[in-house]
C-alpha cells in the first residue's frame, strides 16, 4: 500500500485483506454456512424463507444433474433469467462442477442471444419461462447448445405473499417436451458426491461479456479467485457485518448486481431480501418488513423513493449503509443528504470503479472521509495509475489521462480474442479505456471514456461534466452529450435532456442553451440541446449512450 492510500485508509478498516472461511471458492462458502448456520435465512424471496441448508441442497442436487448429462470442466452454460433464487442455485451449482457461468440480460432478444451462444459454445440456458420462446425461435441458429432447463418464478414463492411481485411475471406454471424443468430436477435428483478439484486462481468460473465499447461485445474470463477476492474486499472495506440484512434488487447478471446480490451473500453469511426487480414501493415495504440495514442501489431508484409521496412518514431507519453508482443520476452530496434524513442516519456514497475485467469494486469508499464526485480510494492489493495514453507515461497527481488497474481480480483475458486481450490487459495491468484523475490524498475521479470523449476546437470536453453542470439547472431532470460534428470546431456538444415534469411544455430549448453559454466555458456548452421524455438505459441503469447518439445520426 503506497503512502498516499496509507494516509487515507480508514482506521477502522483492517489493512490486510484475510478470507473469513479461507481461500476456497465462493461455492465452498454456500456449504461451510449449510453447516455452521443450516437453519438460518439465506433468502427472502417475497416472504418465502430459504436456509442455507435448502440453498446448498438445491445447488447440489443441480450439480448432480449437469454431471449426469455430461457436462465438464470448463464447459459454458448461459443463466438467463430475472432476479431469483433458482439464478443463484443455477450460478454456484455451475461453478461447483468447474462449470463456467454465462450471464444473459434478460433484455437481450433473438439477434444478440444468437450472437452470445455462439460466441461462449453455451451447452445449457437455464432460462425464465417467459423467455424461453426466444431461445425456441433462435434454436436453428445456435448450434452448441444441446438443451435448455426452464423455470417458473412462482415456483419459489410462499403460498401468501409478504410483499408484491410483479404481475407480469406472475405466469401459470408450463412444461415443454423440449425443455427441462428445474423445480422437478432439485425435486428428483440425488445431491453431488464427487467433488472436482478446481485451482481457483486459474479455472475459469465466470464469463461477462463487456457492453462492446469498440466491437462487439466480448467475454471476459474471470476466475474463481477473482470472485473471491473482489467479494472479501468489498466485506472488509465497506464494513459489512455478519448480522446485516442486505437488499438485492440491482439486475443479478450485471457484474455489479453480481457482486452484490450473489456473491457477497454467501460470502457474509447474511440475510438477502432478493426482489426480482425495482419498484419504489416494493422496495420501501421490503425495506421495512425485514429491517434491511444495507443496500447497493443505483442512484435513480433513491430518487424515485425520495419522490414517492408521504416518504417522510415511512419506517426506513434500520438502513445503516447505501452503497449506490452513478447510473443515469449522479451520486452527489445534496442526494446522500436527503436520504440520510429520510432514513434517520443512513449513510449513502458512491460504491465504487470498477469494470468487468476486473470483477468491477476496485476501489472503495473511506465511510469516514466520503469525498462526494469521486470514486474512493484504490481497494486492497491494487494499484491504480494515470497515464497518458500515447506515451504510457504516468501523469501528476490531479492531471487527467487513462486509467489502468492492477489487482488479483484481473481477468484472464478475452475468450477467443487474443489481439483484444493484447491490447487491454498488459503485464497484469488492465487498461481500461476510461479517463480520471487522482488527487493528492489517493481519490479516484471517473471523468468519461476515452472513446467518448469530445474534441471541440482541441479542448477535451468530457460528457460527464457538461451533463453534471446541466444537471444544476432547476428544469433538468437527466441529460445525456454527446459529440456531433462540426465543420468549424471539429465537434460540438450536444445535450439529449429529460425535463422535470412541471417544466414539461413551460420552457424552451433556446433558453437551456443560453443558461449553459452562461455557465460553462465556451468550447464547451451545448450548441444544440433535443429534449426527449427517457434515456435508454441497460438494466442496471446506465445510461446508453452510443445507442442514443446512433439513433438520432441515422434519423438525420
Amino acid at each position: 500500500m503506497n503512502k498516499v492510500i496509507q494516509k487515507s485508509w480508514p482506521t477502522d478498516v483492517r489493512k490486510q485483506l484475510t478470507y473469513r472461511l479461507g481461500e476456497i471458492p465462493l461455492h465452498e462458502y454456500v456449504k461451510k454456512n449449510a453447516k455452521y448456520q443450516p437453519d438460518r435465512t439465506a433468502l427472502q424471496f417475497y416472504g418465502k424463507a430459504i436456509t442455507w441448508h435448502a440453498l446448498d441442497d438445491a445447488i447440489d442436487r443441480l450439480s448432480q444433474f449437469f454431471i449426469e448429462k455430461g457436462i465438464q470442466k470448463g464447459d459454458r452454460i448461459g443463466l438467463y433469467m430475472q432476479n431469483c433464487p433458482q439464478y443463484i442455485i443455477g450460478h454456484f451449482a455451475v461453478q461447483r462442477i468447474g462449470g463456467v457461468v454465462v450471464p444473459l440480460n434478460p433484455m437481450y432478444k433473438e439477434t444478440e442471444l444468437i450472437y452470445l451462444v455462439n460466441e461462449a459454445a453455451m451447452r445449457i440456458i437455464i432460462a425464465g419461462q417467459e423467455l424461453y420462446s426466444r431461445i425456441q425461435n433462435i434454436a436453428q441458429e445456435i448450434k452448441s447448445l444441446e438443451f435448455t432447463i426452464t423455470t417458473n418464478y412462482a415456483d419459489f414463492l410462499p403460498e401468501e405473499l409478504a410483499i408484491p411481485f410483479p404481475e407480469e411475471l406472475m405466469l401459470p406454471k408450463q412444461s415443454s417436451d423440449y425443455a427441462f424443468d428445474l423445480l422437478s430436477i432439485i425435486d428428483e435428483t440425488d445431491p453431488l458426491q464427487d467433488y472436482p478439484v478446481l485451482d481457483i486462481w486459474e479455472d475459469v468460473a465466470l464469463l461477462v461479456f463487456t457492453s462492446g465499447t469498440t466491437g462487439r461485445p466480448k467475454g471476459a474470463m474471470l476466475t474463481h479467485g477473482n470472485a473471491l477476492f473482489k467479494t472479501a474486499a468489498a466485506v472488509s472495506s465497506n464494513q459489512i457485518r455478519s448480522n446485516d440484512v442486505l437488499l438485492a434488487v440491482a439486475p443479478l447478471c450485471h457484474i455489479a448486481g453480481m457482486l452484490m446480490g450473489v456473491n457477497i451473500l454467501v460470502y457474509s453469511g447474511c440475510e438477502t431480501v432478493l426482489l426480482t426487480k425495482f419498484e419504489p414501493q416494493t422496495a420501501i415495504t421490503a425495506i421495512e418488513k425485514y429491517q434491511v440495514t444495507t443496500w447497493y442501489s443505483i442512484a435513480v431508484m433513491n430518487t424515485a423513493i425520495l419522490n414517492m409521496p408521504g416518504i417522510e412518514e415511512r419506517n426506513l431507519t434500520s438502513l445503516r449503509l447505501n452503497m449506490a453508482t452513478s447510473f443515469g443520476l449522479p451520486v452527489t452530496e445534496p442526494l446522500a443528504l436527503r436520504w440520510r434524513d429520510v432514513t434517520d442516519g443512513c449513510l449513502m456514497f458512491e460504491a465504487a470503479y470498477g469494470l468487468s475485467e476486473t470483477h468491477t469494486g476496485d476501489t472503495f469508499m473511506p465511510q469516514e472521509n466520503v469525498k462526494y464526485g469521486t470514486c474512493g480510494i484504490p481497494t486492497y492489493e491494487t494499484e491504480i495509475k494515470i497515464i497518458e495514453s500515447s506515451t504510457g507515461e504516468e501523469v501528476p497527481i490531479g492531471t487527467q489521462g487513462e486509467i489502468i488497474v492492477k489487482n488479483p481480480g484481473v481477468f484472464k483475458g478475452y475468450l477467443n480474442r487474443p489481439e483484444a486481450t493484447a491490447e487491454t490487459l498488459r503485464d497484469g495491468w488492465v487498461y481500461t479505456g476510461d479517463i480520471g484523475k487522482l488527487d493528492e490524498d489517493g481519490y479516484l475521479y471517473y471523468l468519461g471514456r476515452v472513446k467518448e470523449l469530445i474534441k471541440c476546437s482541441g479542448y477535451s470536453v468530457f460528457p460527464e461534466d457538461v451533463e453534471a453542470l446541466l444537471g444544476k439547472h432547476p428544469a433538468v431532470l437527466q441529460s445525456v452529450a454527446v459529440g456531433i460534428p462540426d465543420k468549424k470546431r471539429g465537434e460540438s456538444v450536444k445535450a439529449f435532456v429529460v425535463l422535470k415534469p412541471a417544466y414539461k411544455g413551460t420552457i424552451q430549448v433556446s433558453e437551456i442553451i443560453t443558461w449553459a453559454k452562461e455557465n460553462m466555458a465556451a468550447y464547451k456548452y451545448p450548441r444544440e440541446i433535443e429534449f426527449i421524455e427517457s434515456l435508454p438505459t441497460t438494466s442496471s441503469g446506465k445510461v446508453l449512450r452510443r445507442l442514443l447518439k446512433k439513433e438520432r445520426e441515422a434519423d438525420d
